[in-house]
């Protein structure tokens, strides 16, 4: 057997020739080694999940096909890497290769692969009817599934922690969570999830509640539940933009739980956006003369939008001009679009694993809370979405101080000196950990950061009951020269640690969050009167 198109290839002009003719002669020597192999019989099984399967191996066509398929890849990957072109082209180049290489996998296909083939005849046919069913169960739901949905029931077995919304206001529900232990910690905790998602990835279920860990620890927590903006809603929250987002929002709610709980001061956490959020609130409050927040705390956060790793390819003066012409003045960023765009940063995990899972072998997903909540998306005005887009990873406004005004007044992240806590995961596709460790130059007080093992999500919802994974962080509390300027100098003197890091911020915090006092008897206050039981009826509202 033979590679005769090999030879054929064009010469792309951005790749010298000398790398081009490597690429071809490797690949031209791994094909017929292949191909010698396969006639021998003697073609070695594959570890790709894709074809893993017992009948990929037992079957020496389908083998040779996957083999094959897998060298192409690599190949194009190889010229890729080989290009002679600015860094950001060959990101977005490297993007959509991934893009055709996942699609064309011969796994996703009924015709090319064997397992489902075999699964089709063994089930007399049932699979390929079940499969057509799943389709036409999510086409009309526009979105693949990814899990079981109709096994999750929110305030039954997700978002369990026991509390009351005891404020409400076009954006935001406040949600206060109810002690769990005789004592509190004087000062409360207010959770800024991000707005982008449902703020219960913090409060699945009990064993891998980070809510739950929080108030088993002594804080009182409040969580910031947003709301999602529906079509055809007539109250105007399409046309809001990052400044409501951030007064009426982060803001609105700092003021209710510095009145429920009679302090000048608390704690906040921000996750992702709602991090960007709560760190762009907090400046705006400096410069408004306020400084209702103590100790700051930073989940996988961007406040330097530098390196923004695989979401730059989306990044460019074309999209932004884009969005402004079509919602900038109003209307919605969808839940879907948004929820589509993300599933692609992954194809093979998010996409194709479930469309040969649902609709080939016709299985259902299995359950999965973390993916009940990846399907339950929210939508965005289109104002919050187009600024937040030019300003941030775009143009990288947010960072110089200064630069930006909300409401007449100037945004200066530097002026933000309170104790702070930065956390990063370390594989973290997302959030680079690097860019969330670029947030400690920008800060002015004394900061802690911790590199949590594994990604966006999972790094983060790492209970401790769970022993898995591990995190690393400098022996020191606080280096006395502060954090090195340099996030690898940072991972060069920082040392690993076994399990979850949970713990480590839960004394962090308790160091911040002052002496215990008798925990509260009711939620809210006169003023601030409980409205309805947790999780509130925003977070109900499904986008799609």
């Amino acid at each position: 057997m033979s590679a005769p198109f090999i030879s054929k290839w064009p010469v792309p002009p951005c790749v010298a020739p000398e790398k081009l003719a490597a690429i071809q002669a490797e690949f031209s020597r791994e094909w017929l080694q292949m191909a010698a192999s396969a006639q021998q019989g003697k073609l070695a099984p594959l570890s790709d999940r894709r074809f893993n399967a017992p009948a990929w191996s037992g079957s020496p066509v389908s083998l040779l096909m996957a083999h094959a398929y897998l060298l192409s890849a690599k190949a194009m990957n190889q010229m890729v890497d080989a290009a002679d072109i600015p860094e950001p082209v060959r990101n977005r180049l490297r993007f959509s290769v991934m893009q055709w290489t996942e699609a064309l996998s011969p796994a996703n296909f009924l015709a090319t692969n064997p397992d489902v083939q075999q699964a089709l005849i063994e089930s007399h046919g049932q699979t390929l009817s079940q499969g057509m069913q799943n389709l036409l169960e999510d086409l009309q739901k526009g979105r693949i599934s990814q899990t079981d949905e109709s096994r999750f029931e929110l305030g039954a077995n997700v978002a369990t922690s026991k509390g009351a919304v005891v404020f409400q206001n076009r954006l935001v529900q406040l949600i206060q969570y109810a002690p769990l232990t005789a004592t509190v910690h004087k000062k409360p905790l207010l959770i800024v999830p991000p707005c982008i998602n449902k703020y219960y990835i913090l409060d699945l279920q009990p064993e891998n509640s980070f809510v739950r860990y929080a108030v088993e620890q002594g804080f009182t927590v409040f969580m910031v539940s947003w709301r999602n903006p529906l079509p055809l809603e007539d109250d105007g929250i399409d046309a809001l933009g990052w400044g409501d987002y951030l007064q009426e929002g982060v803001l609105a709610s700092i003021d209710a739980v510095c009145d429920i709980t009679r302090q000048k001061q608390i704690n906040a956490l921000g996750f992702c956006v709602g991090g960007t959020l709560l760190a762009s609130a907090l400046a705006l409050a400096h410069a408004q003369g306020k400084r209702p927040v103590s100790g700051l705390t930073l989940l996988t956060t961007l406040l330097d939008f530098n390196d923004t790793g695989v979401l730059d390819v989306f990044v460019d003066e074309l999209h932004a001009s884009l969005r402004e012409s079509q919602i900038g003045q109003g209307g919605l960023m969808t839940a879907r679009e948004l929820g589509t765009t993300f599933s692609f940063l992954r194809p093979g995990e998010l996409v194709w694993n479930y469309v040969v899972g649902n609709y080939l072998k016709g299985k259902a997903p299995p359950a999965f809370d973390l993916l009940y909540w990846n399907a339950d998306g929210t939508n965005l005005p289109g104002p919050f979405f187009t600024w937040y887009f030019r300003n941030t990873y775009l143009e990288n406004n947010l960072k110089v101080p200064g630069r930006l005004h909300i409401g007449g007044h100037p945004i200066d992240l530097t002026t933000l000196d309170m104790p702070a806590y930065i956390y990063g995961s370390r594989e973290d596709h997302i959030v680079p950990w690097r860019s969330a460790y670029a947030s400690a130059s920008i800060l002015r007080g004394p900061a802690r950061f911790v590199l949590g093992a594994s990604g966006h999500i999972a790094g983060v919802i790492n209970p401790p009951s769970k022993q898995r994974r591990s995190y690393w962080k400098l022996d020191a509390e606080s280096p006395p020269a502060g954090l090195p300027a340099e996030p690898d100098a940072w991972f060069g003197g920082a040392s690993e640690h076994p399990g979850s890091w949970w713990p480590d911020w839960a004394a962090w915090q308790a160091a911040h969050a002052g002496p215990k006092v008798r925990a509260g008897k009711s939620l809210g206050n006169a003023r601030h009167v409980p409205l309805e039981e947790a999780p509130g009826s925003y977070v109900k509202a499904r986008a799609v």
